[in-house]
């Protein structure tokens, strides 16, 4: 078989070639550290590169959530703990109220001093984070949370909606409560049901908490009413079931200081002696009355600022605001407690997500180096052999261009 020098050029020629393309892409593997410059180079690293880097950007994306998640729940939580510090202040201060022996002008200052915490609280519950957001206002995060109303009390601008941050790949995490529920709401449990009397009573009874002797009633959302009978001689009350307008009891013998049954799990003590036609009353924690912190406070203030000047009626009904606002207090403190609990639980769980989110974006990173970046051993060692085969071939095809019988004919 003839093989044509034409043949012998254009194989030699082309071996060259490829061997020379092949030293070319080794030495720029070499030279810039990558090994996977483009899909021809690998086209099923390739395709698994572009997984890798789509997934590492997945993740760089939720470890950012997971770092503005924490900060807005770190910020809640500080300022819960503030909202806390303020109620057990004003706690304190309703208590030192009861105190017998302070006169018109002591209470006086107490209420002045209260308003300064309410003050404080309102500002607490505007809380903003670092660009102007309010911290409780639902969706609504450029409305101020709540604003003071001209005739008192207070209004409530946000919505009841609540943040979400996408922080993992099906986990969804709320980085905010709201007001409503941190200022104007109380949880049925946990919660004690709040005795008060009548502003407009004329006796000098007194009522005293709920105490609960059937705790399957504890949740009980019904409210109760006890009325003294007019004419009654000796003195007797009834006691009716507010919601559903049916009587409990009726004209029982009043005794100072003896529980009286609500017949349903509970029952209170009412001491000193109530006129005719005094009312008592026991309602859910969770009425808004009862729920909302600045209407509480507001009674208190509005109880303190009224004078007793010495009358035994004024006084039991002073009593009587101050042990509501207590009770009312004490509830919207065990509220907030509650929320900052499950802020504190979604601070621990996206920290678990930053540790496991930083772990698998190393993992990933790892592998996506392992293989776009150029094992330089390998790679040299590939250099090397190319070279030396390329430099075989070029001696190669120079020995082959002397294989001609013409040389061999003499002159």
């Amino acid at each position: 078989m003839r093989i044509a020098t034409s043949q012998i050029y254009s194989n030699s020629l082309s071996t060259m070639e490829n061997q020379q393309a092949q030293l070319l892409q080794v030495q720029q593997q070499v030279s810039t550290g990558v090994s996977l410059s483009s899909p021809a180079d690998n086209p099923l690293g390739a395709a698994q590169a572009v997984q890798l880097s789509a997934t590492s950007a997945t993740l760089t994306q939720y470890a950012s959530n997971q770092n503005t998640a924490l900060s807005s729940l770190q910020l809640e939580d500080s300022t819960l703990s503030s909202v806390t510090s303020t109620l057990q202040s004003i706690s304190q201060q309703i208590q030192s109220a009861l105190n017998g022996s302070l006169n018109d002008s002591d209470r006086q200052a107490l209420a002045k001093q209260l308003q300064g915490e309410r003050s404080q609280l309102l500002t607490l519950a505007n809380t903003t984070d670092g660009q102007g957001n309010y911290l409780f206002s639902g969706f609504k995060s450029t409305a101020q949370v709540f604003t003071n109303l001209p005739g008192g009390g207070v209004q409530y601008n946000g919505d009841l909606g609540q943040r979400l941050v996408q922080v993992g790949g099906a986990r969804q995490i709320a980085v905010s409560d709201t007001g409503a529920a941190v200022f104007q709401s109380v949880s049925a449990v946990g919660s004690q049901a709040v005795a008060a009397g009548s502003s407009a009573n004329t006796g000098t009874g007194t009522i005293s908490g709920v105490t609960v002797t059937d705790p399957a009633q504890a949740t009980n959302g019904d409210s109760y009413s006890i009325s003294f009978d007019q004419g009654s001689n000796p003195l007797t009350y009834t006691v009716t079931d507010s919601t559903t307008k049916q009587p409990v009891a009726t004209s029982q013998p009043y005794t100072d200081g003896s529980a009286i049954n609500l017949g349903n799990g509970m029952n209170v003590t009412i001491s000193g002696t109530p006129a005719w036609n005094d009312t008592f009353s026991v309602t859910p924690a969770t009425t808004q009355q009862n729920s909302s912190v600045f209407s509480t406070i507001d009674s208190v203030i509005a109880a303190l600022q009224t004078p007793v000047n010495g009358s035994p009626s004024a006084g039991a009904n002073l009593t009587n605001a101050l042990q509501a606002g207590l009770t009312a207090i004490g509830n919207s403190i065990s509220n907030v407690v509650t929320i900052q609990a499950s802020v504190g639980g979604r601070e621990q769980e996206v920290k678990a997500l930053q540790t496991v989110t930083s772990t698998n974006s190393l993992q990933v990173t790892s592998n996506l180096s392992d293989l776009t970046t150029t094992d330089m051993t390998a790679a040299i060692t590939q250099y090397t052999q190319l070279s030396n085969a390329l430099t075989a071939s070029q001696k190669s095809f120079a020995a082959t261009q002397n294989l001609s019988l013409f040389q061999y004919i003499n002159p």
